[in-house]
């Protein structure tokens, strides 16, 4: 299956998913008066989606391999803010560990993405 648009990329489904995660989470309890975290966990989690959508845009292999290296980053800063919601008590243990797994789920995949990206470059 030839994928023509960014909104088939299971990737983006999944980045897609954790931005309304994330958003669903900052507008609880105190969450919304750290500013500075708040701004920071939502801005990642939109990057993740963002990096995807301008690497496929690029229509090339090594272009999009290198945004993907930015949207699996952005992934890992969703999860190190979400400790800091965490140790702040913004964020319940379960909703942490929710949306710490969805941020997870996206680097795989953007991972196996970007590994058969490479494996295409190869051949």
């Amino acid at each position: 299956m030839k994928i023509e648009r960014f909104e088939d990329l299971e990737c983006w489904q999944e980045a897609r998913n954790l931005c309304k995660m994330v958003y669903s989470n900052v507008g609880k309890g105190n969450f919304p008066k750290d500013y500075r975290l708040r701004d920071q966990i939502t801005g990642a989690s939109i990057s993740v989606m963002n990096n995807i959508v301008e690497g496929f845009a690029s229509q090339s292999n090594p272009e999009f391999i290198r945004f993907l290296s930015y949207a699996r980053r952005s992934s890992s800063e969703v999860q190190t803010c979400l400790y800091v919601a965490l140790d702040q008590k913004y964020i319940e243990e379960n909703q942490f560990t929710v949306v710490y797994k969805q941020a997870g789920k996206c680097r795989m995949m953007i991972d196996g993405l970007r590994r058969y990206l490479v494996k295409q470059k190869a051949v």
